[in-house]
Order: C-alpha cells, then structure tokens, then sequence
C-alpha cells in the first residue's frame, strides 16, 4: 500500500490530533482557535558569496505561541523543511514547554540546506549570515526569542550564532542566553548533547514504574531484558540506545538507518556501530550483525519497545497494521501519522507521545538558559558545602562506631559516593528525571482517570492545551 494515499501531512496531523484533545475539554471555540493557529512565520532569502559564486538560501522561523517569552525552539538543517513542517514543529513545542513545565512559548525555524554538501567554512558563513537576518528582526534574542539545534545542527552551529547575536549586541551582557545548545566552552551546560537521549530513558523508566500502565502494553517487569528496535542513530537515537542497553539491560536487536538496517537478536554493540557508522558513512556491512537492505521493512519486526528516533512519518497508513511491536516511543517528532495513531490504538499499541517522550532537550536548554541568564555554573556554590555536611555526618558515625565498639564500617564505594558533592552533570539530569517524572504523571493521571480518553497523546494534550488556555485567560483573554 502506498504510504501518500489519504495520508494526512506532519502539520494536518497535528491539527487532527490538537482537535481531538480540545473536543474533549471546556473551551471556547474562539481560544481553541487561537492557541491551534501559529502566531507568525518569517521565511528569509539571503545570498552568500561561495565558491566564486553567489548562492541564496531560504530559511524560517515560526513562533506559534507568546502566552510565555521568550519562544523556544530548535533549528534544522535539512532539504525537506518547508513552511508547514516548521509550523507544525512549532505547535508541538508550545505543547511540550506546557507539559514540561517549561516557561517558554514555542518556535522553530530551518534552513533549506543539506550541510552534509558544503565545508565547514562554508557552514559558518552561512550559520552566520542566517542568525544575522534573524537576530536583526529580534527572532534571536535571550528575551524573545531562543533557538537550539535541531536535526542537522549542533553544537558548532549554535556557537557561531551566539558569536554572531554578540558581536550584533556588543553591550548585552546576556547575550550568550540567545540560543542553547551550545558547546561548554561558549557557554553550554554538562548534559545538553545527551539530554533528548537520556530524557527517553527517563520516560521509560518512569513508564515502568507503574505495573497498571505497563500491562495496558501487554508487557510486564522491568527494562531489564526487553527487546529495543531503535529507526535512527543520530544523536537522539545513539544516546537513548546506548543508555538503555548499558545502564538498563536492554536488548537493541535492530537499528535502521538511511542504507538499510541490521539486525541482531541477542542485541547489538551500540556503542561500535555508532563508531562504524562514523567512519563507514551507514550500517551496511557491520560485523556480527544481520544486513537488511530494505530498512523501512524491520519497523515491523517484533520487539518489545519501538523508538522511532529520526523524521517524520515513518510510520503511516502505509505499514500501522503491520507494526508489531506493543509500546513504541516517540523520540522523533511526529514519526506517527494521525492516521498510523489511530490504526495503532485500535490495535491496543500504547504510544508514549513525542511532546513528553522528547522533551529531554527543551527542558535541558531551559537550564542552560538559566545559567547563562545568572552567569554561573549549577553546583559551583553549593558543592563544597554539601561534601562538608557529609563529612561531619560520615565522621560521626565513625566515632560512634569506634567509642562504642560497634565495629561498624562504612564501605569505602558508599562514603565515597555519598561525600561527592553534585556536579552540574548529576544536577542536570536530577531536574530532567524530576521533569520527565512530573510529565507523565499529569498525562498519565488523565489517561488513567478519564472515560473519554484511551491513549497516552490525547491525555498529554489535554494537560498541554489546558495550561496554554490558563496563561492565556491571565492575560485577559
């Protein structure tokens, strides 16, 4: 079956899925309305001297919703963005700032390129010429309006648009809080590249955590030992596969990527297919590992959590019904169609929707948007006095143990552990577990409580939607 046939796009299948929550709520049509539509998209078109030549490239920024400033939202680089994906990936923001409970409206932008066909001198002219056309209409600003990397950017890309804002705004002394994602140096923070990976796991240890909920996906147990197929191994993907295989027992018995797909049932080295990958250009040929070349096709091998990790629509009308495993994840943004969705609830399949299973990187920029905003790293005040109260617990017990003869002993791995002070890193990922906890609480207590509701993404709406629809009614509408 052809996947295009009645298949609605990225952003009518946002629309459908919005729809569907707030027919469900109290809510006026008219704020319906006004938090569903996006609130501006500037697209630009900017020339830059290459090769001897000049190029023009076209680039967007959406801000969907200012019920908070500044917006948020990631930059792409990629030769499928277009208008209505930035927009649609801009709406899903707003609702996963809300969800997260992160103080942000929502935005996103793209630059129709494929970075992978230009040198990284090349890469920085037009980063830079890019973050000049936004950051002269204050679409990059620390109070307005904050970008962060998105597929086909990264750390580098951001610091050149920092360098680029400051050298614009020679007396904000904020300027390093315009975007995140930056590298430690330029002012990021411990945990920003892993954050979207690691807030899956979270998500999935928080899943785990209620039986009740775990049988709804007709599985049972822990993470320990349960079959992973993960579709992308970019940065997402990687890290949420490697975090699950090495710290939680996973198996990752298949990763698809663009050239085919390899398979293996007792669980792949991720960790030295991410380095194959690196140095090979795909997953073709790695040792100890099963090729398939047609990639798309081992969606539909059994396991028991699918990790869409990559683009967009992936699953579709075109293979929903032949999608065998019971809990799948999103960790790319809308990899489900509305169409797949509901093939897939009729199915009993328990999805963990994107705007609370990726939300790791929103909520971990919000953090290094703080720290840039207070001009100190996390931990650096503290960390110190907490090792001191530790010690005074610790040698307390040591002299109590030896005035009375008790013959206790600490274990040097436990006094070790417990008299560290947090760094920036374990304070970092303590508020995106707490983040990621709290989510799928406020989703899942709806899921759990409402008639009307029988599905993990129209539950997240609805507490999304709803906290939107009470900033808005502050402001007075």
């Amino acid at each position: 079956m052809d996947a295009t046939v009645n298949e609605p796009s990225f952003r009518e299948s946002v629309d459908i899925m919005f729809n569907r929550a707030t027919a469900r709520m109290d809510m006026s049509p008219g704020l319906c309305e006004k938090i569903r539509v996006c609130n501006s998209t500037y697209t630009v078109r900017f020339g830059v001297r290459l090769r001897g030549e000049i190029h023009t490239f076209t680039g967007y920024r959406s801000v969907h919703s200012e019920h908070m400033e500044p917006v948020k939202g990631g930059i792409r680089y990629a030769l499928e963005v277009n208008q209505d994906e930035v927009e649609a990936l801009a709406a899903l923001m707003t609702y996963k700032c809300a969800l997260a409970e992160v103080p942000y409206g929502g935005a996103k932008g793209g630059l129709r390129i494929d970075p992978r066909q230009y040198t990284e001198h090349e890469l920085e002219l037009i980063t830079r010429r890019f973050a000049y056309e936004l950051a002269k209409r204050d679409l990059i600003n620390p109070a307005q309006n904050v970008p962060a990397p998105d597929m086909g950017t990264g750390e580098r890309e951001m610091a050149w648009m920092a360098d680029q804002y400051a050298r614009m705004n020679t007396t904000d002394i904020n300027s390093r809080a315009c975007v995140t994602g930056k590298p430690l140096n330029a002012g990021g923070i411990a945990g920003r590249v892993e954050a979207t990976g690691r807030g899956v796991q979270y998500a999935l240890h928080e899943f785990f955590r209620h039986p009740e909920d775990v049988r709804r996906a007709n599985l049972s147990g822990t993470l320990d030992g349960k079959s992973v197929i993960v579709q992308g191994l970019g940065n997402v993907g990687f890290h949420a596969a490697q975090f699950l295989s090495v710290e939680d027992g996973c198996r990752i018995t298949a990763v698809i990527e663009r050239d085919g797909a390899v398979t293996n049932p007792d669980g792949l080295d991720i960790l030295a297919l991410h380095e194959w990958m690196r140095e090979t250009g795909g997953v073709k040929n790695f040792p100890g590992a099963t090729y398939v070349e047609d990639g798309k096709s081992v969606l539909e091998h059994h396991c028991d959590i699918l990790i869409p990790a990559a683009l967009e629509a992936v699953i579709n009308r075109g293979n929903a019904d032949r999608i065998r495993a019971p809990l799948i994840i999103e960790a790319a943004n809308g990899p489900v169609t509305a169409g797949a969705d509901e093939i897939l609830r009729s199915k009993g399949v328990v999805i963990i929707p994107d705007m609370y299973a990726n939300a790791g990187g929103v909520t971990v920029s919000y953090f290094e948007w703080v720290k840039n905003l207070s001009h100190i790293r996390f931990g650096r005040m503290q960390r110190r006095a907490e090792e001191r109260r530790h010690r005074l617990i610790v040698d307390e017990l040591e002299r109590l143990s030896a005035d009375r003869g008790l013959g206790w002993e600490i274990s040097p791995g436990f006094k070790e552990a417990y008299l560290r002070g947090a760094d920036e890193l374990e304070l970092v990922r303590s508020g995106l577990d707490d983040t990621m906890r709290t989510g799928y609480q406020a989703m899942a207590h709806i899921w759990r409580t409402r008639d009307d509701i029988d599905d993990l993404r129209t539950a997240a709406y609805v507490v999304a939607v709803d906290r939107v629809a009470q900033s808005y009614r502050n402001k007075g509408l």
